[in-house]
């Protein structure tokens, strides 16, 4: 049975007709933008915890008191979410609801709801080089597919294909849920750890902020040490980084090893000669750190496609202001 959804929160009054809301809502936050109109500046970005908001309509009304705009005539809505009908329910957030409904409460012309992650994918293109970060080498080859992933409060996977016409289509699939691959005998004792606790080990099972935790937990624990020092995954990560903690080293090192193998598996998957893109919230903070991780050397650990994952680029996604909401505008534009 799904919650009846909410009446209109608020009379909007002198929309502004050209103008568009813009948002990549996320499991733990919520970013909102607002654009004057199609291929305007991206201006008053903000990040509101989805904890602190009970509904995506009441986070919306919060950014637009917030900011003191008047009731768009457009939006577009990123979601960490599968979108496959007029309701959407969130994966790792409580936020549901009605396509048709939030389209009405906002009296909006346009509304388009997608797949957080094939909104950045739409947005690759757009994404300045200097927002990249080079990871190993590699040439994309022009007009061949390009993957996306990305590890935050769940795994996001993405990519795009050429239509043949010198443009795009993005792919929205779930692809973070594909059964995690694990080769090293530590590996394999995390895995027995996580299936345990959850049955079907996707690769978002490890990949994901509580993934890391789970993972640091289950090697202290293998080890027989106490686990208090690190009650956070921004605990692990700061551990590690600091090269404090032989299980928090652990724990992110093999969160990357395993990065690497999920991103090798999309990259031969999609044929994505174009490079692969790193985006989320968790890589894209480890900075110089990763650079000497596992991650290229288990990216290109495919037998006899070795040589052919080594040709491929991968770049993390280092833009502060998040791409997403970018795509989220150019799917109002119709790039998809």
């Amino acid at each position: 049975m799904k919650p009846s959804d909410p009446a209109p929160f608020f009379q909007p009054t002198a929309p502004a007709t050209q103008a568009r809301l813009l948002a990549d809502v996320g499991g733990t936050n919520a970013r909102f933008a607002w654009q004057a109109g199609p291929g305007r500046p991206l201006v008053d970005e903000q990040v509101l915890p989805c904890a602190d908001h009970a509904s995506l309509p009441l986070a919306i009304q919060a950014y637009l008191a917030r900011t003191g705009h008047a009731a768009p005539s457009h939006a577009a809505v990123a979601i960490a979410s599968p979108v496959t009908g007029d309701w959407v329910q969130m994966t790792n957030h409580h936020w549901a609801f009605s396509q048709q409904a939030l389209r009405d409460s906002l009296s909006l012309t346009t509304l388009r709801v997608l797949n957080d992650f094939t909104a950045l994918a739409l947005a690759l293109p757009a994404v300045p080089a200097g927002d990249l970060q080079a990871i190993g080498a590699g040439v994309a080859v022009p007009d061949a597919p390009r993957a996306l992933l990305g590890a935050g409060t769940g795994l996001g996977v993405s990519g795009l294909v050429p239509n043949g016409c010198g443009g795009w289509v993005p792919l929205q699939g779930e692809g973070g849920h594909v059964t995690l691959p694990a080769e090293t005998d530590r590996e394999h004792l995390v895995m027995a750890g996580l299936r345990r606790r959850y049955g079907h080990v996707s690769a978002e099972r490890a990949l994901c902020g509580q993934g890391l935790l789970d993972m640091y937990t289950l090697l202290c624990e293998a080890d027989g040490v106490t686990h208090s020092t690190c009650a956070t995954p921004a605990d692990i990560t700061k551990a590690a980084l600091a090269g404090h903690g032989q299980q928090a080293v652990e724990a992110l090192t093999m969160f990357c090893a395993l990065l690497g193998s999920v991103a090798a598996n999309l990259a031969l998957t999609l044929g994505a000669r174009g490079g692969v893109y790193v985006g989320g919230g968790i890589v894209p903070r480890l900075g110089d750190w990763f650079q000497g991780s596992p991650f290229r050397a288990r990216f290109e650990a495919k037998g006899r496609y070795a040589a052919y994952l080594q040709a491929i680029p991968v770049w993390v996604i280092t833009a502060r202001q998040s791409p997403a909401l970018l795509g989220a505008s150019r799917a109002l534009d119709g790039v998809a």
